[in-house]
């Protein structure tokens, strides 16, 4: 094989399409899929390329020192796309334990595990990349300036003359950074950690920050599978405070394609935006996702407005997230390939004809299974 990379948490939402286009991309690179299987990952996702034979699937936890050392010295890895991660904020809330655990406890056990192995290679680093997947969300929040949408200062080819803004404000690479959540804190943490290593002892390393992500395959407690699933059972659409928190929203494929490119193309040492260009408030965006599913399942236009139901605010709500990928666009030449109404088509479309995903999902029942197959191994 020309190369061999491991993708962290590639049975997860934004990992299962890294791994799907590294795998049909380069079929001369071994492709290492590794991730833990809790709740979020899913081998159900990689069904299309599990019988690749470029492909491999290990189960393992990042913060287990020694099972990462092992990984990275059998498959003899010279690239880590590292997105295994908790990313839900109000579990964080809950449990920001289990957050330190995973985002810093991991990274750092990935991190050591990597130099001691390519340390002790003859060509050390020659040829070798840990590239960290972060967040928005470790530069804090954005003021809301704008009440409506108003021209945004940059627009691209997907989205010319459509692109809205809520603020004259935008996340650069060298935003300071001011995390307000346990989840944020610890991606701010896993992305100091992740620098140090190329400070301390010269490992390559990329690190970028994306905004939220959408699209197929994304487990049902985020917004938008979680209200396209409730729209057709009739449940309550839970929106917090009034719904006027503004989010840059980027469609899954075109993270991965900004993924790939960076990974072979990218900056040693450098940081890189990643955002649709794309901001929206959540009541809107909610707006478009009941009028989007209702015409798919023929209802008349409305017949779900009344699903939404105004809840608490979450703790420490971050008002606006945007960012602003002029840098990656300029450099890289990357910019989202969908329009938002397109990138919304094609997701209510996917969860609606995959019923039996989501329903495997909501039951629970691939957690139990891959614990029964995995537990005497």
């Amino acid at each position: 094989m020309k190369r061999n990379i491991l993708i962290t948490g590639g049975a997860g939402f934004i990992g299962s399409h890294v791994v799907r286009l590294f795998v049909n991309k380069y079929p001369d690179y071994r492709i290492v899929n590794l991730d833990k299987l809790t709740y979020a990952g899913n081998l159900a996702n990689l069904k299309d390329i599990e019988e690749k034979p470029n492909y491999t699937f290990v189960r393992a936890d990042i913060a287990d020192l020694e099972e990462m050392r092992r990984v990275i010295r059998e498959y003899e890895i010279d690239g880590i796309i590292h997105l295994a991660a908790e990313s839900h904020v109000d579990r964080s809330i809950k449990d920001p334990f289990t957050f330190a655990r995973t985002n810093v406890m991991g990274t750092l056990a990935l991190l050591q595990a990597a130099k001691e192995y390519w340390e002790s290679l003859p060509e050390k680093y020659d040829g070798k990349m840990f590239y960290h997947i972060s967040t928005d969300e470790v530069y804090g929040a954005l003021e809301l300036t704008h009440t409506e949408g108003t021209p945004a200062p940059f627009t691209t080819k997907a989205s010319a003359g459509e692109h809205m803004a809520f603020g004259t404000e935008f996340f650069l690479e060298t935003t300071k950074y001011n995390p307000h959540s346990p989840y944020s804190a610890s991606k701010a943490s896993s992305d100091h950690f992740v620098r140090s290593y190329h400070d301390t002892y010269g490992m390559p390393v990329i690190v970028t920050n994306c905004s939220n992500n959408y699209g197929p395959y994304q487990f049902p407690e985020k917004l938008i599978p979680l209200f396209i699933n409730n729209i057709r059972h009739g449940k309550p659409l839970p929106v917090y405070g009034k719904g006027e928190n503004v989010r840059d929203w980027l469609f899954v494929e075109d993270h991965a394609r900004a993924i790939d490119l960076i990974f072979h193309e990218g900056k040693v040492a450098d940081t890189y935006n990643i955002g649709g260009f794309n901001e929206w408030k959540n009541i809107d965006l909610i707006k478009v996702i009941i009028k989007t599913v209702d015409r798919m399942l023929g209802n008349p236009e409305g017949h779900s407005d009344h699903l939404i139901t105004y809840v608490t605010d979450r703790l420490g709500h971050d008002m606006r997230y945007a960012i602003d990928s002029r840098k990656l666009q300029a450099e890289l030449g990357w910019e989202p390939s969908l329009q938002f109404e397109e990138g919304i088509e094609k997701t209510v479309r996917w969860y609606l004809d995959n019923q039996e995903w989501m329903d495997n999902i909501t039951s629970g029942d691939y957690e139990r299974y891959y614990d029964d197959m995995y537990k005497n191994r």
